[in-house]
């Protein structure tokens, strides 16, 4: 079974590689590559797979989840310009794929127990561009 919480955020971010010229960034993520950068209003959905609990008939408590991705997400992105204030942006182009990889890399640790783990993280940068990400290896439940 998979359970789905979907969170928002808000954050700006500038695509381009510093090892690129000008031009050569330009033609590679046009408008993206903008030094100043822009903004998006990211929706994010964080799935969870495993069997449902026993005793209290849930995979996982949402209101669990919601306080481990508000304190792994949006805490860290939330208002932020991610190329200068969320680390690994500093060094890695904060594109869409690159947001659903490490939102992955900072849950899967606070969700994964021996009957349940992470399955999936969509990241929605605009209403008709979305990446799904699920992980360097499957979810052991």
């Amino acid at each position: 079974m998979v359970i789905t919480r979907k969170i928002e955020f808000s954050a700006s971010h500038v695509c381009r590689n510093p090892e690129m010229s000008e031009p050569e960034n330009q033609a590679l993520f046009g408008l993206e590559a903008n030094p100043r950068g822009h903004g998006h209003n990211y929706v994010v959905e964080v799935s969870v797979r495993g069997d449902p609990d026993a005793v209290t008939g849930m995979v996982m408590d949402l209101k669990e989840l919601q306080e481990i991705l508000n304190r792994e997400v949006v805490g860290p992105y939330d208002h932020r310009f991610l190329n200068y204030e969320t680390p690994p942006f500093d060094r890695v182009i904060p594109t869409a794929e690159n947001i659903a990889h490490d939102i992955w890399r900072r849950v899967a640790p606070c969700v994964g127990n021996p009957v349940r783990g992470l399955y999936a993280v969509r990241v929605r940068e605009t209403p008709d561009l979305y990446v799904d990400y699920f992980g360097e290896t499957p979810c052991s439940a």
